[in-house]
Order: C-alpha cells, then structure tokens, then sequence
C-alpha cells in the first residue's frame, strides 16, 4: 500500500514538473487531450440508454434549415454542428465528442488567460479547479445555445486580456471577433462584454488603453462581424423576441428568480472553493486581498469574473424575466484567478498533488460509474420522450414507408420530440411544428406540405400535439393512420413503453 502510494505521489510530481516546466503548453495539451478523451467515454456510456437531448436535436435542425438565424438563438450553435457533422456521422458518439470538445477548449484557453495572474504550480492548481466545475464535463454534454458559450466566452475573455496589456492591432482585432462569435453563440454574452468593458474602465491603465488604437479595432471588427447578423433581425425579429419572452415574470419573481440564479451559480462554484481554502488556508489579510485585490490586474480579472454574474440579476427586474443559474455556464474561465492569484496565499506543492489528484479522481469515478448512471436512467424513464426518438423515427419511416413510395421530405410533430426524432432520419427531413408553425418552424410552409406531404407524429398521451394531428388529418381524405407502442430495449432490459400515433399524409 505504501509503494502503491509512493508511485502515485512520484507521478502526480512528474506530471506538475511537466507543467511547470518549459515543455509546459505540450504537457498541457496532453492532459487535455486525456480529459477530452475521459469525458467522450463517460457521455458514450452514460448515456447510451438514452437517446440525444432534444436541445442537441434542436440545434441539428436548425442547421439544415437556417444559417442567418433561428427562431430562439443566433446561429453560431448551428454553424458548429454543421461543420462537425460534415467530418464526422450524424451519430450520438460523434455528437458527445463534440460537445466536450468545446469544454476542453474553453479549458486550454483558461491556461492561457491564467499566465497573466497565476504562475507556477498555482497556474496548475487553476487549471485542475475548473475541471470540478459541472460546466466543463456533465452540463458541456448536453450541447445547446447554453453550451456553446463555454468556449466563446473563454476565447472572448482571453483575447481581451491581451489586448488590454499589449494594446497591439492582431490581439485587439482577434478580441473583436471573438466577442462577436460570442454574442453569435447566444445574446446573453451581451453580460460579458459589458463586464470586460466595465473591468477596462475600471483599471488605472484606462487612458492609454482607451487612446490607443486597440479598443476601437476591437469594436470595429466585432461590428463588422455582427453586422450580417444585425441585418437579418431588423428582418427577423422573432429571435430576439424569444429572448426577451421566454421567460417572463413580475418585478417580484424576477428577483427571486436572481436570488436563486445567484446562489445556484456559486453551487457550482463550491467544490472548487472548498478545496482551494483548505489547500491554501487563508489568513484574513489573504480573504481581504482575494475579495477585492491592490494590483490593478488582477482587480481586472475579478471585475471580468464577477459582472457577468451579477449583472443579469439587474437586467432580470428591469425587463420582468425569469432566469436560471445555467445561464451563467460561460463565465468560469477566471475563477482559478480569483480564487489563487492574491500573493498572501501560499500554496504548498503537497496541495497542489492533491489537488490534482482530485482533479484525475473526479472523471475516472465518473468513467467507472457510467455503466450505473445508464442503467439508472433506463430503468426510471426520462422526460420529454427522451428514450424513444430513434424508435419513433424508424417507426414514422416504416409508416411512410407502408402509405407511399415518395420520399418522406416533411417531419410533423411538436416541440421536443419533433427534434429529437428528426436527428434520427436519415437523409433528415425538412421540420414542421404542427401546433405553431410559424413560429418554430418557418422555413416550411403549408404550401411545402400540400406539395410534398407529411409524415405526423405525437404521443398518445399529448393532448396539445393530438389536437393539432387531428385537426390535421380529418382534412385528408388520404390520411394513413398507425398507432405503436414503443419501449426501449438496453443490453436485453425492456424500458418503460410509450405509445406514439402516427399518420402520413401522402402528396396530393
């Protein structure tokens, strides 16, 4: 047992001397590259009695059918899955790869941010302390509008941390374009420009920053960059309704609801505190320099850290909306800096082993566990039909399939399960929400479906979809109905059963 923890010891010290060594950005891609790896394996297994989360679907429809923008988010979520699955098979492994994907490389621009305030073992010690934060690993699986800002906010905050000290044109301009891509990933990024605007006023250096060049090559590009965008919602306003509407409330919910967005948010935050006090020991000179640092610097990074956080409680009662600590899934990246920088802290390298320790003991638990969390979900059912989009897609082809010899060019169904299943047809069909249409689907018109036909499908349980089916159908003379019931098999284990009603309405 001693030996076995004297290896251990001896590696976990090979592996901090690599990254802190002068082969440290090659050490550091390897072990993200195993992190990547780890967390691609448990999101393959874990969930492999499932079928993708209809966020995932969503998002693979929109790229089929929209490239300027969608009914709910900008479209740069689309545009990435997109290009991946244009590489890579429209397959639930791929799409899980992907996913972390994204978190890792929010990870490796984490390292890189964190050079300008932690050196040494502590820029190791930050590193490993992200990678306890559910944003990188359970929550980057389930990829959406929310997601995808994991990576544009890391790169955002990077390159304006550059260009704020170097001031030079190449880092102002690649600060432009990442904080366009972000607000292209999701408009609430708009939280994170203004808390990087904010931090740059705030700091003694804002004069030769504001009279350099820099600030305005970084607006200038980020302008640029926005501006087809821009064009296409003076065109389509429904997108930017959708963030405003969504979630509506009273000057009251609202703040309860920021409340509880804040006090979720440092939930996720609390692992990684936990073990950075008990590793570092703090002494109150130390907690007074953390929560509010002399440098000016590293000052800078708590403002970039904590106004992206705060600020949306402020626009919440302002506009009357509800929002949710997910929401702040992207604004991570500084928290090893806010948490480590402060030159009262002492971290000895016994801590940083363990801290690193905890950081490897975290995903290899995860792995083993993985194999339980699938069975678990097997055995209790998910929401929102989760378990049977695959079915109900080979169900709804075998019913066009039985009614016509046309190609099925026409999806109908609504809300979840019309994205879910539709990532399941193959070639993908073209969508249509049978309840509002034109509100979620509006590149398919009625016209499109008297032309070319449909294939509809709801739950039998769905009152809202079944009237909408029906209404549907009982104007077809030609209405081909069928009824399955569906329940998942996983390793030979019958899941719970659903029943689905199906009808084909053939081209005229």
């Amino acid at each position: 047992m001693v030996t076995l923890r004297a290896g251990i010891s001896d590696a976990l010290d090979r592996l901090i001397a690599r990254l802190t060594g002068e082969r440290s950005e090659r050490a550091v891609l390897w072990v993200l590259a195993a992190y990547w790896a780890v967390w691609s394996l448990y999101g393959i297994i874990a969930k492999s009695s499932q079928d993708i989360h209809f966020d995932m679907g969503e998002a693979v429809v929109w790229s089929h059918e929209s490239m300027s923008g969608t009914p709910k988010h900008p479209p740069l979520s689309a545009w990435l899955v997109r290009g991946w699955f244009s590489v890579f098979p429209q397959a639930d492994w791929a799409y899980h790869v992907f996913a972390i994907l994204l978190a890792t490389v929010a990870l490796f621009a984490a390292w890189k941010v964190s050079a300008r305030f932690l050196s040494g073992e502590k820029r190791v010690a930050g590193l490993a302390l992200l990678m306890l934060v559910p944003f990188f690993n359970f929550h980057a699986l389930k990829y959406n509008a929310n997601a995808v800002m994991i990576p544009l906010w890391a790169l955002a905050t990077w390159a304006f941390v550059v260009s704020f000290e170097s001031r030079k044109t190449l880092p102002a301009a690649l600060a432009g374009v990442a904080a366009a891509a972000a607000m292209l990933g999701k408009y609430w990024s708009i939280f994170l420009l203004l808390g990087l605007g904010v931090a740059a006023l705030m700091h003694p250096s804002r004069k030769a920053y504001f009279r350099s060049a820099a600030p305005w090559i970084t607006i200038a590009v980020g302008a640029l960059a926005l501006a087809p965008h821009v064009v296409w919602l003076f065109n389509n306003s429904a997108t930017f309704a959708y963030a405003l509407e969504s979630h509506p409330g009273t000057y009251w919910t609202s703040l309860r609801s920021g409340g509880s967005y804040i006090a979720g948010t440092l939930g996720y935050f609390v692992l990684p505190a936990i073990v950075a006090f008990l590793a570092t020991m703090p002494s109150r000179t130390a907690l007074s320099d953390t929560a509010w640092p002399q440098d000016p610097d590293r000052r800078l990074a708590l403002i970039a850290f904590t106004l992206p956080i705060v600020l949306p409680v402020f626009a919440a009662v302002i506009t009357k909306s509800l929002i949710v600590p997910l929401w702040s899934i992207g604004g991570a990246v500084l928290l090893g800096a806010v948490l480590l920088s402060s030159p009262q802290l002492a971290l000895p390298h016994l801590m940083t082993r363990r801290i690193v320790a905890i950081a490897i003991a975290v995903p290899a638990v995860a792995l083993l566990s993985s194999p339980v969390v699938a069975l678990m979900t097997h055995q209790r059912g998910l929401d929102n039909h989760a378990g049977h989009y695959r079915m109900v897609a080979q169900a709804v082809g075998a019913a066009w399939r039985s009614a016509t010899d046309r190609p099925l060019k026409i999806l109908g169904s609504y809300d979840n399960l019309l994205y879910g299943s539709s990532f399941y047809m193959n070639p993908p069909p073209r969508t249509f929400e049978i309840v509002s249409p034109l509100r979620a689907t509006p590149w398919t018109t009625e016209a499109d479906v008297t032309r070319d036909g449909i294939a509809m499908v709801c739950p039998a349980s769905d009152a809202v979809c079944m009237n909408a089916l029906n209404a549907r159908a009982s104007k077809a003379a030609n209405a081909k109905r069928t009824e399955v019931e569906l329940a998942r098999q996983w390793l030979g284990m019958r899941g719970k059963a659903e029943r689905f009603v199906i009808v084909a309405l053939p081209p005229a």
